[in-house]
Formats: C-alpha cells, sequence, structure tokens
C-alpha cells in the first residue's frame, strides 16, 4: 500500500509522562545550544490525557529537574501530601500501623495528589509551546524498518476500515513517520514493545515481568467526611489469601477522592474478579463512611508493570529505545512510577540529542541504559527489588514483613546482598476450576457497589462500532477447549470492562468478544493462560476518555 510519509529527527510514541517528558527535555536542549530538532509525539487517545490513569501520588523530584518553575507556569500540583496512613484490614475490622514503623522510603512527605491526566494536558502545553508537534488520535500500529533491520520509524494505523477489513467510504490510510531515532513510550504491556522485544529479543537476560491491575474510582464527597491530602493505603482483605495487592485511597481538592484497588495477576484461582474484589473494598466498616451520601463520578482500569529492576528488559535497539513504563519503572512499594518515567524519558532524550548533534542515526543508544542505572531511577528500583518477589512467594503478610524489615535494613545502611528472583509469568500461575473453590459475588447495590456496565459508561469509552476488532484469537478453539473447559473462562472474570462472555451458539458454548467495551488495560494480553489473546491497537481515537482520573 502507498503511505504518505513524514520525517522527523525524532518520533515519540505515547503521550504519557515519558514521552512528553522526552519530547520537552529534546527542545530544551536544542534551544539550549542552537540547534533544530524536530519532535513528533503520536498519542492513540482523542486528546492528551485521555488513556492516562494513574493513583496518583507524584514524586516532583523530576519535574524539579525538566521544568523548575513549574509552580509559576501553572502545573495541576494542588494538592499537597498532608499525612500518610497505612491500614491492615480484615473483613470486618481494621488496624492501623504506626507511623513510626513506615520506612521512610514509603512516605509521601513532599509530594502532591494529582491527575495524571490534568498533569499530561499541562505537560502536553509545554511541549507544544517549546515546538513539539504532538499529533492524538494517531494510533501507531507497527514499525518500520531500515535495510540493515534497524528501526527507521511508525506506521500509523488505518482509519476507516470496516469490521470484515474492508475499506470503507472514508478510509484513510496510515502514515508513515520516518525518524532517526523512535522512542516507544506507550506503557504497560504495549503492543510495540512487544514487537520489538521479540525482534532484538530484548528480554533474553530478563526475569519475567510481572503485572498488576489497577482499577480506580473518583467519587465526589461532602465537605464533611474530606480530607484534603489524606493518603491511604491498605493492606488485607478483600483479597486476603486469593491474590496480592492493595488499595489505595488519596484526597484531592476540591472534595474529590481517587479510591482504587492493585490486584497482582499472578494470582492462580481463575474465578477471581479484580473488579468485584474492589467493589468488596467499597464496603468494609473503615473505608464506606468515607463515600456515604458521595457521588460516584469517573471509572477506568490499567495495568501496571511490577517487576521492577530484575525485570527490565534491554531497554535500548537499533533506531531507539523503550521508556517509561513500557520499560516497566514502576517502585512497587512506593506504588509510584510516574517520576521514574518522567526522568527515563529525560535521559533518553540527553542520549538522543547527543546523538544527533554527532551526526549519528538508527544505532543503539547505549549510554541511555548507562545514565539510567547510574541516576536516582537505578537507585530507587535496586533498593526496593526484592519486596515484589517477596509478596509473590511469602504472601501478602509475610511478604510485607520481609518488605518492611529490608527497607529498614537498607534505610540504616545495611542493604541485603542478594537478589530473590521471580516466579513464573503471570499467565502460567492459573489452576484448573477443578483445583480450587469457585467465586462468588454479591449483586451490586448501587450505592456502593456497581457493575461493570454501569462503570464502563464513566470511563466514556467509545470504538467506531464498525471496525476490525483489536482483540485477536491466535486460535479462536482454544477459548471453548482449554479457557472454558480447564479455566472456567478466567477472561470473563478478570476483564474489568465486560469485553469477554460466554454465550450459547446452536447450542454449543462460544466467546463474544465486545471489543467496543475495552479500556485498553491489556489485562487480557498478560493472564491468558495461553497467551493467545494478542492485544492490538483499535483506531486512533479510540478508548476511554478519562476526566480527572
Amino acid at each position: 500500500m502507498q503511505r504518505d510519509v513524514m520525517e522527523y529527527d525524532v518520533v515519540i510514541v505515547g503521550a504519557g509522562p515519558a514521552g512528553l517528558s522526552a519530547a520537552i527535555r529534546l527542545k530544551q536542549l536544542a534551544a539550549e545550544t542552537g540547534h533544530t530538532v524536530s519532535v513528533c509525539l503520536l498519542e492513540k487517545g482523542a486528546q492528551v490525557g485521555a488513556h492516562l490513569l494513574s493513583g496518583a501520588v507524584l514524586d516532583p523530584i523530576a519535574l524539579n529537574e525538566l521544568i523548575p518553575d513549574w509552580r509559576e507556569r501553572g502545573a495541576p500540583l494542588n494538592t499537597p501530601v498532608t499525612h500518610d496512613r497505612f491500614m491492615v484490614l480484615d473483613e470486618d475490622l481494621a488496624w492501623s500501623i504506626p507511623d513510626v514503623l513506615i520506612p521512610a522510603v514509603m512516605r509521601n512527605d513532599g509530594n502532591y495528589i494529582v491527575s495524571l491526566g490534568e498533569l499530561g494536558q499541562w505537560l502536553a502545553a509545554q511541549a507544544e509551546e517549546a515546538g513539539v508537534e504532538i499529533y492524538p488520535g494517531f494510533a501507531v500500529a507497527d514499525i518500520v524498518y531500515g535495510e540493515n533491520g534497524e528501526v527507521k520509524g511508525v506506521v500509523c494505523g488505518d482509519m476507516g476500515v470496516d469490521k470484515n477489513g474492508q475499506p470503507k467510504a472514508d478510509f484513510t490510510p496510515g502514515i508513515e513517520i520516518h525518524a532517526k531515532y523512535t522512542l516507544v513510550a506507550e506503557g504497560a504491556r504495549g503492543s510495540l514493545t512487544r514487537l520489538l522485544e521479540a525482534k532484538f529479543d530484548l528480554r533474553r537476560d530478563a526475569q519475567p515481568q510481572k503485572f498488576g491491575l489497577g482499577i480506580k474510582e473518583l467519587w465526589q464527597v461532602p465537605a464533611a467526611q474530606h480530607r484534603a491530602g489524606q493518603v491511604l493505603h491498605t493492606l488485607g482483605w478483600p483479597l486476603g489469601g486469593n491474590a496480592g495487592g492493595g488499595a489505595f485511597i488519596y484526597h484531592m481538592a476540591p472534595n474529590l477522592v481517587s479510591i482504587g484497588l492493585v490486584t497482582h495477576l499472578d494470582y492462580s484461582n481463575p474465578t477471581l474478579s479484580p473488579f468485584d474484589e474492589f467493589q468488596r473494598l467499597k464496603q468494609h466498616p473503615a473505608i464506606a463512611p468515607m463515600l456515604r451520601n458521595a457521588k460516584r463520578i469517573s471509572y477506568g482500569a490499567r495495568a501496571i508493570s511490577e517487576g521492577g529492576w530484575q525485570s527490565l528488559p534491554r531497554l535500548v535497539f537499533p533506531g531507539g529505545a523503550l521508556i517509561g513504563c513500557a520499560a516497566g519503572l514502576v517502585n512497587v512499594p512506593r506504588i509510584k512510577g510516574n517520576h521514574n518515567a518522567m526522568k527515563s524519558g529525560m535521559l533518553s532524550a540527553q542520549s538522543v540529542f547527543a546523538a544527533l548533534v554527532a551526526g549519528r542515526s538508527g544505532d543503539e543508544l547505549l549510554d541511555y541504559p548507562v545514565a539510567l542505572e547510574n541516576s536516582w531511577v537505578g537507585q530507587e528500583l535496586k533498593q526496593v527489588r526484592n519486596i515484589k518477589p517477596a509478596l509473590s512467594r511469602f504472601g501478602s503478610l509475610l511478604g510485607t514483613l520481609y518488605a518492611g524489615a529490608e527497607l529498614w535494613l537498607d534505610q540504616l545502611g545495611l542493604r541485603t546482598p542478594w537478589t530473590l528472583r521471580h516466579g513464573p509469568a503471570d499467565h502460567l500461575t492459573l489452576r484448573s476450576a477443578a483445583q480450587v473453590n469457585k467465586l462468588v459475588y454479591a449483586r451490586p447495590d448501587g450505592v456502593l457497589t456497581f457493575d461493570k456496565a454501569s462503570s464502563l459508561q464513566l470511563s466514556n469509552t467509545w470504538h467506531e462500532a464498525d471496525q476490525p476488532s483489536h482483540l485477536h484469537l491466535k486460535a479462536p478453539d482454544v477459548a471453548i477447549s482449554l479457557n472454558l473447559n480447564t479455566y472456567s473462562s478466567p477472561e470473563a472474570h478478570y476483564c474489568p470492562a465486560g469485553v469477554y462472555e460466554i454465550v450459547m451458539r446452536g447450542g454449543n458454548p462460544a466467546l463474544q468478544i465486545n471489543a467496543q467495551n475495552c479500556l485498553h488495560c491489556k489485562s487480557c494480553d498478560i493472564k491468558d493462560p495461553s497467551q493467545n489473546i494478542v492485544w492490538q491497537v483499535p483506531e486512533g481515537g479510540g478508548g476511554p476518555g478519562y476526566v480527572g482520573m
């Protein structure tokens, strides 16, 4: 197919914290040295911020370095953290962990409760002011390779294709964006990252990447119940022994509460539903009063890369690099990754800029991973490298005790010399339905607890109805012969948007894929037991339209 081609010095895929920080830093370096660098940033969401979702408590360390005058520029960091609380829950009771027992690395002094979407929109404005060309609604579907196998750009997905793959009247072929370097900042479990890891064997020396599924709601609460700046994290119930993970509750101005549950995706019971576990959380006696007479105004979900230092792939390939959550830079005990993502973008920009000034293109940016390891990002991830494998190996209670002990030892200057290994990849941890007790969840009450359909409406999710499904089955029969017959269709349980359901057709069970519901969380691509489900980008502009998340 003949495609239009646009050429830039640098193309960045994904307008999240990493991609935007890389773009801004490139333009800063160019302005400081009198060079000209053309930068194109592609975002699959209908607008910047539409697909950004995080807790989020932001450590401003990277923002301080990138834009020191962010306060004067009106950055949306309006709610400083005033108090941390940690609680352990069982079904009826809650125990607060004394502040003196919390390691310093897990405290939030000097941090801010933010909407990541609003922060992304503000960063985009700074980038455009600096001369970055940002194109929302452009989903990148594939990689362009040069004569020597190097990455020389990307291909945007075609627009106006019907569900049968045929061009419609408004068909527009996707353009090719060629660049001297390509930075991939598409977030956790990205489709391009998967292609690049396979093409260049980037995971050869890495342990399996581990993931969590974060589900979040935004509530507007009465002023009397609001505690601006309060950060609350919980462990234990409702997940208990069924899965690792924990809850977060952040009070942000004005009278808004972000509440969510992160479920580690290495659980074993195929009937576990992270969505329904989250609904149960809100009924706990220590949490329900926070939401009394409140209004739920937004909902969303996304995967989180949790493997940490030992799960990082090789970060560079000929012609580009992985940055942000595409690399996997989340600090699990801090429940933070945005500051690390931003710093990775800044460091990759410095590496790219040096290469451009030297007249290079299409080679490996070998100084980028070295700079990342030597930065505070590398120090931070090495410090907490044993926490996630400890939680998976020892369970939530013993794992938390181990984590606390190791973090306190580190705080005293006694870093442990060993590095724990992760267990198997998340898709290999399910047991058969015959080996477990089926989990049954209560019907929602419509006050504190809700169903997936009504929740989905609050995510503003939209896809063009007459387009090919972006959720592919490598072998359609496996959905029944393995997933249903052996595992009781785990995709129908873990998907937080009701994309997958078993229906009867001609007297036989069949898997129905409601791709129009997809929140782009990528859980199916991660957790499917035979890796039969492959997530690819839909038409640009499709997916959630998060507001305030």
